[in-house]
């Protein structure tokens, strides 16, 4: 969870400086809100980034959040697999 917290900060840090108030952006507690939502729900929210660096940025904090649901599932799916065949 305290790793989880450091990126959202650092995520949304990021975005404010790459998007700026101009594109919704107003300052670093909304970019790191935005980072929170982008990172649990695989998606955008309320704000969504203009700039290339920005997209590219909002990619990968998507992928972060994907990866953060999809890996751990699956390794619990596979173990889950794993004891039941045995039986």
């Amino acid at each position: 969870l305290f790793t989880i917290l450091m990126v959202v900060i650092i995520v949304g840090t990021f975005m404010y400086l790459i998007e700026g108030g101009e594109n919704g952006f107003k300052n670093i507690p909304t970019s790191i809100y935005w980072a929170i939502v982008t990172l649990t729900t695989v998606g955008y929210g309320d704000i969504a980034p203009v700039t290339v660096l920005g997209k590219i940025l909002a990619s990968i904090a998507m992928l972060t959040g994907f990866s953060i649901i999809a890996v751990p599932t699956g390794i619990i799916s596979v173990e889950i697999g794993k004891k039941t065949q045995n039986r």
